[in-house]
């Protein structure tokens, strides 16, 4: 049951203006359910994105990166392809091919070059992507084309996920009214280095294209790298931005301009509402937890902190019993790997309930006032290193008995 996450209202998912959306049942591993979108893009869209640092990465994140590279400013991106059910990764020089064979079929359709077209892919690594089935959908997805079509679209990129996940937000822009609308997929596999395990955001704010790769890149360290339910890098994590330049504005070129720090915030904004979702829908998720690690060195250092909590198993497993076990975060802390700390002068909060400091429990912790806490449905770990004025944000859940249920019988 996902933790305070409700399903998205289409009504309150706004167009945006140079977008369309079209879905279809292409079967691409179980029949009977719409997994396959096609997004439609006017000519001139910017487009950028983040992908996943592992290794391994997909083929069609091989061929999304090589497309980017070859756009051509007048005509841009032209449409972005999305498979539910197959991920196309560890299938080799074939995957490769497939992958682009989609991109040609859905090129042929939209009177563009092969290069215009991104493909993205999740679902079960090491089987082979069914093109015929995916070429075979194309013309559903073309024929169902709408601009008001986000929430079905959140729909159809679903694996696990329990729920559909989708955010918009308008806001003013050098005197326009600037439309933010983004959907995720995500809700295990996730401990992303760059972005989620599928992002789309669209805005038709006009925005050159240096500063649209800026601003999804700030975006990503914001959102959707500040997430883990499982610490696994998936193999197919990808975030786009789509700024198709329709509202009636200026295009937005300098970099430390206010308009470009109001969109930078508002694309953000979106973004953390979005991988927020995906924590609260991680598989078998009962919780949701924010780590905020405070009055660190730098930044980095937070970050570590924090995630060396979020990610372990014993303390996951701790929220998800309501036990307040709390030397295990103690213990998290002090394998993160920061030089030089000084564990007698860390404090360490659950809520507004200070449970350590000067190395151990601190005289006034009560281990009902912990479980009281340990109890709620959303919890805040708070660390402050008191030894300078940084800090990180890192949202995760807890681990219950239905993550290895949800995991074990996956491909069943």
């Amino acid at each position: 049951m996902p933790v305070n996450l409700k399903a998205p209202d289409p009504a309150a998912l706004l167009p945006v203006p140079g977008v369309l959306l079209g879905i279809a049942e292409a079967g691409v591993r179980k029949a009977g359910r719409k997994d396959l979108l096609l997004m439609q893009l006017d000519p001139g869209a910017r487009v950028a994105g983040v992908f996943t640092q592992n290794r391994f990465c997909a083929a069609p994140v091989v061929v999304c990166r090589q497309h980017l590279s070859m756009i051509d400013p007048d005509q841009g991106i032209r449409a972005l392809i999305v498979n539910t059910g197959v991920a196309n990764a560890g299938t080799g020089k074939d995957g490769m091919s497939r992958a682009r064979q989609s991109c040609a079929a859905a090129a042929e359709l939209l009177g563009c070059a092969p290069s215009q077209v991104l493909p993205f892919s999740t679902g079960v690594i090491m089987e082979p992507l069914p093109v015929d089935r995916i070429v075979a959908g194309l013309p559903q997805c073309r024929a169902a084309l709408k601009a008001d079509a986000w929430a079905d679209a959140a729909a159809a990129i679903m694996t696990t996920d329990t729920l559909p996940k989708a955010q918009s937000r308008q806001v003013s822009i050098g005197g326009a009214t600037v439309t933010v609308t983004g959907i995720a997929k995500g809700a295990g596999m996730i401990h992303p280095n760059m972005a989620t395990m599928l992002g789309f955001i669209a805005t038709d704010a006009a925005v050159s294209q240096p500063l649209v790769k800026a601003a999804v890149l700030h975006a990503a360290q914001r959102s959707f790298n500040c997430i883990t339910v499982d610490g696994d890098t998936s193999t197919n994590d990808s975030f786009m931005l789509i700024a198709t330049g329709k509202a009636s504005m200026a295009e937005i070129t300098d970099a430390k301009s206010a308009e470009y720090a109001a969109f930078r915030d508002a694309v953000t904004e979106v973004a953390t509402v979005l991988a927020q979702s995906i924590v609260r829908d991680g598989e078998g998720a009962t919780k949701f937890i924010t780590v905020r690690v405070e009055a660190g060195r730098n930044e980095e250092e937070c970050r570590r902190v924090a995630l060396a909590i979020a990610h372990s198993p014993l303390i996951k497993t701790a929220f998800f019993a309501s036990d307040p076990n709390l030397g295990r975060i103690l213990a998290a802390i002090g394998y993160a790997g920061i030089a030089d700390l000084d564990v007698e002068g860390i404090e360490l909060y659950l809520d507004d309930v200070l449970v350590a400091e000067r190395g151990g429990r601190s005289p006034g912790y009560r281990e009902a006032a912990g479980q009281r806490v340990m109890k709620q449905s959303e919890i805040t770990v708070r660390v402050v290193l008191n030894r300078g004025k940084a800090a990180a944000t890192v949202w995760t859940c807890d681990l219950s008995h239905d993550y290895v249920s949800i995991n074990a019988d996956y491909r069943s």
